[in-house]
């Protein structure tokens, strides 16, 4: 990115931050992926040697470390990475509240889509033994239409192909209906009394869907600009005018 040949700090942290796709690559970071292919499932438009670009930049300024792990290196942010997490924290809540997905085609991605999922699945209410849940998109081509999501030792891994294991929850949908569920529009409930998603399997695993499907750390931010739906409020008829008889 060229500079903004400006000593202001807003002009120096634009430099970094405002590159094409670095908050996204640094959402990826803060979220705790480590590897180089789990962050580029994370921002799968971007090409590889730009997202190997902009890890070099966070490398040159100091935000980032590049550390050999047990699978290959690994990216960690330092303590001036960590520092973004309240810039990219504040830009998700300002989107979602004055700008918010209207989840047209070209926004919605059913792989960016499971890899978000997977960060909030809470694992604590699945059965200890390992267990598997099918996702079916009836919108998505063959090659995208089944996903899995895995839970084994309190680990949940996301699978696009057949993992092999026995499913004990099969979740029928479309990707825009289970996209608007995780970010909080449509409520769980909702959904599944329109068969808009349709469970089937375990009973305890499809009783406990809104328990361990979680939904996007912003899912709870209103839209101000839509109007608060309010409870009729009970109003209590006056008692009847008493009548005075006269004998």
């Amino acid at each position: 990115m060229q500079a903004y040949g400006q000593f202001c700090p807003v002009a120096k942290g634009a430099e970094v931050f405002a590159e094409r796709w670095m908050p996204l690559v640094l959402r990826e970071l803060l979220c705790g992926s480590t590897r180089f292919n789990d962050l580029h499932r994370g921002v799968p438009l971007m090409s590889r040697s730009l997202l190997s670009g902009r890890l070099k930049r966070l490398q040159d300024i100091g935000a980032v470390v590049r550390k050999q792990g047990p699978d290959g290196p690994e990216y960690h942010l330092t303590e001036s990475g960590r520092d973004f997490a309240p810039i990219v924290d504040q830009l998700g809540q300002w989107g979602q509240r004055w700008y918010r997905s209207r989840f047209t085609r070209d926004e919605l991605d059913v792989g960016v889509l499971m890899w978000a999922m997977r960060r909030r699945v809470n694992s604590t209410v699945f059965p200890a033994d390992r267990i598997a849940v099918q996702f079916d998109f009836s919108d998505q081509p063959a090659s995208k239409r089944s996903w899995w999501l895995v839970c084994e030792d309190g680990q949940i891994d996301i699978c696009p192909t057949d993992p092999g294991f026995e499913v004990g929850l099969y979740v029928a949908t479309d990707l825009r209906t289970m996209t608007r569920v995780y970010m909080g529009d449509l409520p769980v409930p909702a959904a599944v009394r329109s068969a808009a998603i349709k469970l089937s399997g375990l009973r305890e695993l499809s009783q406990r869907f809104e328990r361990w499907l979680g939904l996007s750390r912003f899912a709870a931010i209103r839209d101000p600009r839509q109007p608060v739906h309010r409870p009729a409020k009970r109003v209590r008829s006056a008692p009847a005018a008493c009548v005075q008889m006269s004998d």
